[in-house]
């Protein structure tokens, strides 16, 4: 098939996050299996214009901020007449409309929404702006296939009115043969990592007031990530005095988190809602438990009290209370972290892929 994927970024923009992973790992898998695939998506400044990346060519145009504005424009200047089989949208919070452009087929992929979650992030005028392009999707999408990377996000899909028979659900993978345990990695005292954007509405907050009624003197926590919500962060840690207790890692390399995870005692994630929690099914493929906010998406990628903890989310004193048990126990964390690892196992990005490859060609013949 002729695929045309559009995403607001691309894996290597420096913004790009787990929606850009589980694109990226699809697209290059369709790309290698003969499949012509192209990826619309903005850009940042500097970047070049044009690029490719193991078969999938990629154009870039505006940027984060402005790509809605530019993207329909480049694909009737540039693409259109190119005659893709599909137009395969992925939906990362705010929808793009692309039934609207005259593609000879759409198929939306939805890692999930914002809902209610834009007024945790944005001012009120922008995320009443996002709250409402959210609003029409159920009309604007009326017969497209849709697949919703869990159970969560179909569900959150249905409620805005789209038919369930419409929404297939196709978990993601994980890369178990680069995200592996290594026991003697394991930091001797107990830590504790966070990684991921810093954004107000990704809970990390929680996470620092949690860490803070640990009570295993030793305890460190690590935050990698970049962010706006870094300065606040940083107050936060200092007016709790946590002083060189909690360490800001910034961005960091493949190699730094890789090692991170698995020096970690658990990672911690207390967002209110996510497509599926991809670092915390990372986290567990290098042997390292979760602790989480049982949230939405978030809870399909912890197996409760197996592979690690889920606790109400913005319930500091349950969050801390899994932690502690975490730094009291080494063997506790050994235990989880086998369970861990073994559900990790389960996903791969092979049947992701197979599975999206299989619906899509479905979508551009439905009688085959």
């Amino acid at each position: 098939m002729k695929l045309l994927a559009v995403n607001w970024q691309d894996i290597d923009n420096p913004l790009g996050g787990g929606a850009e992973t589980h694109l990226h790992e699809i697209l290059d898998r369709l790309a290698a299996w003969g499949h012509e695939v192209v990826l619309l998506c903005g850009g940042w400044a500097g970047c070049p214009s044009r690029a490719e990346r193991n078969g999938v060519e990629i154009h870039r145009v505006g940027t984060r901020q402005t790509f809605a504005f530019h993207a329909r424009r480049y694909w009737e200047r540039e693409l259109r007449g190119r005659g893709f089989d599909v137009l395969y949208e992925d939906i990362n919070k705010v929808p793009l409309y692309t039934t609207r452009w005259g593609a000879r087929r759409v198929v939306a992929v939805v890692p999930h929404l914002f809902g209610g979650a834009a007024f945790q992030e944005l001012n009120p005028i922008l995320a009443t702006a996002v709250w409402l392009a959210e609003r029409p999707l159920p009309r604007m999408y009326r017969d497209v296939p849709f697949q919703a990377i869990s159970e969560s996000t179909a569900d959150d899909l249905v409620a805005r009115g789209l038919r369930r028979d419409q929404v297939v659900v196709i978990p993601p993978g994980v890369s178990f043969d680069h995200y592996t345990p290594d026991p003697a990695a394991r930091a001797p005292h107990p830590t504790f990592a966070y990684l991921g954007r810093l954004k107000k509405y990704k809970g990390v907050d929680l996470v620092i007031r949690a860490f803070a009624r640990v009570r295993h003197p030793e305890a460190v926590l690590e935050i990698a990530g970049a962010g706006d919500h870094r300065p606040a962060l940083e107050a936060l840690v200092a007016s709790l005095d946590l002083g060189a207790r909690v360490r800001f890692l910034g961005f960091v390399s493949e190699a730094e988190k890789l090692a991170l995870l698995r020096r970690s005692w658990a990672v911690a994630l207390a967002s209110p809602k996510e497509g599926w929690g991809l670092t915390n099914v990372e986290a567990e493929a290098c042997g390292t438990p979760v602790v989480a906010s049982d949230s939405p998406g978030i809870r399909e990628s912890v197996r409760r009290g197996e592979t690690g903890f889920l606790t109400p989310h913005g319930d500091i004193p349950a969050m801390a209370e899994a932690l502690d048990r975490l730094a009291a126990s080494p063997a506790l964390v050994a235990s989880m972290g086998r369970q861990a690892r073994a559900f990790a196992e389960t996903f791969t990005w092979d049947r992701c892929a197979r599975a999206t490859e299989a619906h899509l060609l479905q979508a551009i013949n439905p009688g085959g």
